[in-house]
């Protein structure tokens, strides 16, 4: 479209199956059209603002935390407009502890159990500004987390774990240590990547969930 090679940086990557609803992108030089971008690409993904921006900015390195939301169908009932786009979990649920866990992932901690162990990885701590549950609409129930960066599957791992408290296989106090460096082996599966949504990307210290 700019009629010249365009290497372009996204604020944060996703595993293959994970959706975006506020990707952020950027390229040197001036910005594309947006009537243009949207002719070009397929029919699930729209840009909805395209601007210049002050020369050296970089969607990744110059972002200060990034957001994501888990949905899961809460209801045995199978999923129907929400299929691919939500787990469906037809088992109990106990919100009130989904709500505890949610609450220990505020601050500084060591996330080791919540990524892969064979990893590029080489920092495990990171600093989480906000995490909750709340409820959505049809027997959805989302998990909400915002922090500085994230590791591989690490939110998946979260909701994962988590959801084996809510089911009663795994104690609070339990998942509350996990936070302290535990092995990968210690927390739950890793939950499917359709439930996952990237939700936004904060800059200059901003922070998103407070505004959602």
């Amino acid at each position: 479209m700019l009629r010249r090679p365009v290497q372009v940086t996204v604020a944060g990557r996703t595993d293959a199956g994970v959706h975006a609803w506020a990707q952020v992108a950027s390229h040197e030089g001036e910005a594309a059209p947006l009537g243009s971008l949207n002719a070009l690409l397929p029919a699930d993904i729209a840009v909805i603002a395209s601007e210049t921006v002050p020369d050296g900015f970089d969607a990744r390195h110059d972002c200060t935390s990034r957001a994501y939301c888990y949905r899961v169908l809460a209801r045995p009932a199978r999923p129907g407009l929400a299929s691919g786009h939500a787990l469906h979990w037809a088992y109990p649920l106990d919100l009130e502890a989904l709500h505890t866990c949610a609450a220990l992932l505020v601050g500084t901690h060591d996330f080791t159990a919540f990524t892969p162990t064979d990893t590029y990885h080489v920092r495990f701590e990171r600093d989480v500004y906000a995490a909750y549950w709340q409820p959505g609409e049809r027997g959805i129930v989302e998990f909400w987390i915002e922090a500085d960066t994230f590791m591989r599957h690490m939110n998946r791992v979260l909701v994962g774990t988590m959801l084996e408290v809510a089911r009663g296989r795994l104690s609070v106090e339990a998942f509350g240590q996990l936070l302290e460096g535990a092995p990968r082996a210690a927390a739950g599966p890793t939950a499917p990547a359709h439930g996952l949504h990237f939700a936004g990307a904060g800059y200059g210290g901003e922070r998103l969930l407070l505004a959602l």
